[in-house]
């Protein structure tokens, strides 16, 4: 059997209607898949401040990089991958979302990883007027390609070296660290992606 029409969604409410056009309750079971119908629909309203606050985050994000390119890393430009404050942002929701303050609850320490050494770039508060209740370390990581090296120290050596500047690359690798301020297990995650 395939059903077709306009149906609104899954629930136990469109059951009902599809009795009422005269399908056979039996069937009904073989037919559809169980979860299907229990499942509710996702809140749109939900969708849509999860996708701000991910735009917020990332927003976040980009700022602490640029604030840090002059002021702790000494350079001109930081290259970032693309969708890579997105996916971070994503992950950081998704951490986040078993806490019980949420992402209202986080402290965030923002490093870079350059030849096995961390650097501190920043420390972002989510909502400094919540007592936090887990932190996130996030660990950037400098790209290893040859080619930015060789540029650098050629342009460093010649009459362009008082206008330029070292460009930072970073890769598409970071790792983000989870610890639970208050429990009693204290309990540390570690996702290296």
């Amino acid at each position: 059997m395939v059903a077709t029409g306009s149906l609104s969604s899954k629930n136990p409410g469109s059951i009902s209607e599809l009795l009422d056009h005269g399908f056979h309750p039996g069937s009904l079971l073989n037919d559809f898949d169980y979860w299907d119908y229990v499942v509710p629909e996702p809140n749109l309203n939900e969708v849509i401040f999860e996708e701000t606050t991910c735009q917020s985050l990332v927003k976040m994000l980009e700022n602490c990089l640029s604030k840090a390119k002059q002021t702790k890393l000494g350079c001109s430009r930081v290259l970032v991958p693309e969708k890579l404050t997105q996916r971070i942002a994503q992950d950081v929701l998704r951490l986040s979302s078993t806490e019980p303050c949420g992402l209202r609850g986080c402290v965030m320490h923002v490093n870079l990883e350059i030849e096995n050494v961390c650097k501190k770039l920043d420390k972002i508060v989510c909502d400094s007027s919540v007592v936090p209740t887990f932190e996130l370390t996030l660990v950037f990581k400098q790209e290893n390609c040859s080619w930015t090296s060789f540029r650098d120290f050629f342009f460093s050596r010649g009459r362009f070296s008082s206008g330029l500047r070292r460009t930072l690359i970073l890769s598409s690798g970071f790792r983000l660290v989870k610890k639970k301020l208050y429990s009693l297990i204290g309990t540390t995650v570690i996702e290296e992606c």
